[in-house]
């Protein structure tokens, strides 16, 4: 069984694909405490509807595809505050309805008949730890462990129906290893996987970029390869080595370029870069990049910009 790309479907009536930005930092920014190893899944449970209305800002801004509230939302998080395996499962299968409500609404409301993508975020074992491991790969476990860790989100993100998943914020080969051997076991899906890095050419834990994107060339159903979650000013020389190493369509969402304090969970303003959106945009189009959207600390704001700036070169 083939896999549906409908990433390469998209390309192939416009030139870029437009991603959504934050979610659990808009949702702070609108009231949400998220000072909680579950992160933005917390909002599953108490205020799902303004999920919905983040997504739906989104695609109101320009969005073409809506990432899932799924990122930290893993049965084993949500056992760790005693939430059993049935209604974690269900929670994470409403992320997915949460997203396709949105989508439906936007699309009832403007009258448009215009191809929209429901990924399912599918966060890294380091979203887990709540650490900030994420951002380092300082992390290990066996093959077997990984799948057992991501099999039950998988599936229930892909009984739900998304159209693809967001493997995202990838730090470890491993781990990515793992992720990837995993999705064999469901060939109708597509997926894209984004990385962060150590530096331009290093996965997070060290791994030479070189090394983990041939491991991905080879991989079907991964139809887009890049980046996420990193600085805005990271970004450039991070494609100038990704464009030279595979063919697939490239993707980022960077951050806004703020730091991250894994102990507070807050975001703190770095004042040491002047990089925007609207000032690397055309670089990293140069270079090959065809999803483009943000991560966290970027707004519906930002990507309104994005799709203002990409609507003369659609």
């Amino acid at each position: 069984m083939k896999c549906n790309n409908l990433i390469d479907q998209l390309l192939k009536q416009k030139k870029y694909i437009i991603i959504d930005g934050a979610l659990a930092s808009e949702l702070q920014r609108r009231g949400c405490d998220l000072n909680d190893s579950l992160w933005s899944a917390k909002v599953l449970i108490e205020q799902p509807e303004l999920i919905s209305q983040v997504h739906y800002d989104y695609f109101k801004a320009g969005a073409d595809c809506a990432i899932t509230a799924s990122y930290q939302a893993s049965p084993q998080g949500f056992a760790q505050k005693g939430i059993d395996l049935t209604t974690s499962i269900a929670l994470i299968k409403k992320s997915v309805e949460l997203a396709k409500q949105a989508k439906q609404r936007y699309l009832n409301e403007t009258g448009l008949n215009k191809p929209l993508i429901i990924a399912g975020s599918v966060g890294p074992y380091g979203a887990y730890l709540a650490n900030g491991s994420e951002y380092t790969g300082d992390y290990q476990l066996s093959e077997a462990a990984f799948i057992d860790f991501h099999i039950e989100r998988i599936t229930a993100l892909i009984e739900a129906q998304v159209d693809m998943l967001a493997c995202e914020t990838l730090p470890s080969f491993a781990e990515i290893k793992a992720l990837a051997k995993l999705i064999t076991n469901f060939p109708s899906i597509s997926c894209w996987f984004s990385l962060t890095l150590k530096d331009e050419h290093h996965l997070s834990d060290g791994t030479p970029l070189t090394e983990v994107i041939e491991f991905l060339n080879g991989c079907d159903q991964i139809v887009s390869i890049g980046i996420n979650c990193i600085a805005l000013e990271k970004v450039t020389p991070a494609l100038e080595v990704l464009s030279t190493l595979t063919q697939k369509p490239l993707i980022i969402y960077p951050n806004s370029g703020e730091q991250y304090d894994p102990t507070t969970k807050q975001w703190h303003t770095n004042h040491s870069h002047n990089c925007t959106f609207s000032n690397q945009l055309p670089r990293w189009i140069e270079l090959g990049a065809k999803l483009i959207g943000g991560c966290c600390q970027t707004t519906p704001d930002d990507i309104a910009q994005i799709a203002r700036l990409l609507k003369d070169k659609m």
